[in-house]
């Protein structure tokens, strides 16, 4: 006869458990996803943080913006942007409400690039093999698990 004690305590070990096995499946899937994006900026000459910026230049954003979507301080966004924008990727303009912040555009350049990149995200991506609901799916509980 078990104790509820005993009880209680083989379910948090088995809750340890799925929890350990989940979190290293999240771990994996995101090292395969960068890795897949730096493989496919490689193509490109593209650095896979300026992948990642032009992926997430969906229109006109602040550099504050842009660095929250790509995850990352605001300092690092504008290293990379400044590369992108040498490369006559990106261009920054003045904002049309703010006039202590600029947006960033991307050039004609810059859209024909994007589109490349998305084309070349999306071949052999490791979502590939989930259906746009499955997509769905582990969006909506990836982002219930983060709030």
């Amino acid at each position: 006869m078990t104790s509820s004690f005993e009880g209680s305590l083989a379910e948090a070990e088995a809750q340890a458990i799925a929890e350990r096995n989940l979190c290293g499946l999240v771990s994996a899937l995101s090292r395969q996803i960068e890795g897949h994006v730096r493989e496919r900026a490689a193509a490109l000459d593209l650095t896979a943080p300026q992948a990642t910026a032009l992926r997430e230049l969906t229109g006109p954003l602040t550099m504050r913006d842009l660095a929250d979507r790509m995850g990352c301080e605001p300092s690092n966004a504008t290293f990379v942007v400044d590369r992108l924008e040498e490369q006559g990727i990106v261009e920054r303009r003045p904002h049309p409400t703010d006039r202590r912040a600029k947006q960033l555009v991307l050039t004609p350049e810059g859209v024909a690039l994007r589109e490349r990149l998305i084309e070349k995200l999306t071949e052999g991506s490791p979502m590939a093999g989930l259906t746009p609901q499955e997509q769905t799916t582990l969006q909506e509980l990836l982002q219930r698990a983060l709030h």
